[in-house]
């Protein structure tokens, strides 16, 4: 059976230098898809850059948390597909366009009880759920697994090619990636200490 590879990069929109990250990756390597979040603060400058990159396919990022300026109870399922119809809205309006995937910033819709209501809300969209099983995701390929340690021995060359050798198979996966090209890519409300752990 082929195997066919997906490298995406999560959080188009967030600022411009994650903008600028992603369109590098894109033009100047195997980066062949991102997720738009079309509550990011640089939300116009995507837009614009997917005009001029039409190559890029383009999934929605759906976002309740940003960097925990916000707070969302996602316990709250009325809300959660009150707020995932008015972020697909978003993304159609902006992209005159359906999402190539769905995926969420920090696996909102990989936490407990979530998958079925997002594998309902994406179905009419005939598109692939991250990790909802139909393409393998792969996640580890990310440097701050612990909030403020980074570690960048997960984002080499060596590492991204021991993923590609040793945990792509058969069929489709998705290799995510954060990708930026500035340091000052999100300003944090709460203080390090009390971040939780990276879900990535």
């Amino acid at each position: 059976m082929p195997r066919y590879l997906i490298v995406n990069a999560d959080d188009f929109g967030a600022s411009t230098g994650i903008n600028r990250g992603i369109v590098e990756c894109h033009t100047r390597g195997i980066l062949t898809s991102t997720s738009f979040m079309v509550t990011g603060r640089a939300v116009d400058e995507a837009v614009q850059l997917s005009r001029e990159h039409p190559r890029l396919a383009i999934g929605l990022h759906f976002d309740v948390w940003g960097e925990d300026e916000r707070e969302f109870d996602l316990g709250n399922h009325d809300a959660v597909r009150e707020e995932f119809g008015r972020q697909l809205g978003e993304f159609q309006r902006l992209l005159s366009r359906n999402p190539t995937h769905v995926d969420s910033h920090r696996h909102a819709h990989r936490q407990e009880g979530m998958m079925p209501i997002f594998q309902e809300l994406v179905a009419p969209l005939g598109v692939p759920l991250r990790d909802d099983g139909r393409v393998k995701f792969i996640g580890g390929f990310y440097a701050q697994r612990e909030w403020m340690v980074t570690e960048l021995e997960y984002v080499s060359v060596p590492f991204l090619l021991k993923i590609l050798a040793e945990e792509v198979g058969e069929g489709w996966t998705e290799v995510s990636c954060h990708p930026a090209i500035d340091r000052r890519i999100f300003t944090p409300s709460i203080s390090p200490s009390a971040r939780p752990k990276s879900p990535r």
